[in-house]
């Protein structure tokens, strides 16, 4: 691990979704500073680039997870969104109050149910009580599953869906540590673990090389975090 803080003891195994963009790395680096067994679980869902999957793949080496899992699912097949449909349009250039109003295109129907239910599958077999999630309700595209209420509202379920929680053995929790922060907060809070974000991949629409194309949502939010930072965004772009 390349990270600036060593890890402080063990708090145990956690399972964490790691999809390879600012915020799931970021969360990486801290939970395995805090000294969590981290073992990371990445989709290949569908989306429209594999690049996410082989920046999560970096990230779990660099970091210190000690496990990585790679679960193919095809959310593709349900349509509904732009991330799993090639031939729908990216919105790009979005005012801040467009970007910031209705559920947009770019959404993927019940994703993070899925993602998060998978996750407590794994937890469940390995005993772990934590999972991790990098969702953040402040700056976003207007995601329904990033918001606190659906983090308890899935926490609730989770206790009366498993042996755990039913047992009231070890009920598992669900940490999503960057919710309340702004993108901001979550690069400064990267820059002092060390992460490489050059590393890591935010873009709905990447060109063929993998290179970010600046002006989706996902692209707007992080440069914004960095230029707030007074720092460069690391990572290559067609255009900025």
């Amino acid at each position: 691990m390349t990270a600036s803080h060593p890890a402080t003891g063990d708090a145990g195994p956690a399972v964490l979704l790691l999809s390879g963009g600012l915020d799931s790395t970021t969360l990486l680096a801290l939970a395995v500073r805090d000294g969590y067994r981290v073992h990371a679980l990445t989709f290949r869902y569908g989306q429209r680039h594999a690049l996410e999957v082989e920046a999560a793949a970096h990230a779990a080496h660099r970091y210190g997870a000690v496990a990585h899992q790679i679960a193919s699912i095809d959310l593709a097949m349900f349509g509904g969104s732009a991330l799993t449909n090639s031939a729908a349009e990216v919105p790009k250039n979005t005012t801040d109050n467009a970007s910031g109003s209705g559920i947009p295109v770019t959404y993927v129907p019940a994703r993070n149910t899925i993602f998060l239910s998978f996750a407590l599958a794994w937890a469940e077999t390995l005993g772990a009580r934590d999972i991790f999630i990098g969702v953040n309700a402040l700056d976003y595209s207007g995601y329904p599953d990033c918001r606190p209420e659906f983090i308890t509202a899935f926490e609730r379920m989770a206790a009366l869906a498993t042996r755990a929680g039913v047992e009231g053995s070890a009920p598992v929790r669900v940490r999503a540590p960057l919710i309340d922060m702004r993108k901001s907060e979550i690069v400064r809070l990267g820059l002092s673990l060390g992460v490489d974000y050059a590393s890591t991949t935010s873009c709905y629409d990447p060109d063929i090389s993998g290179r970010a194309c600046g002006r989706c949502d996902a692209c707007r939010l992080r440069l914004q975090g960095f230029l707030a930072n007074g720092t460069a965004d690391p990572a290559a772009y067609v255009t900025a």
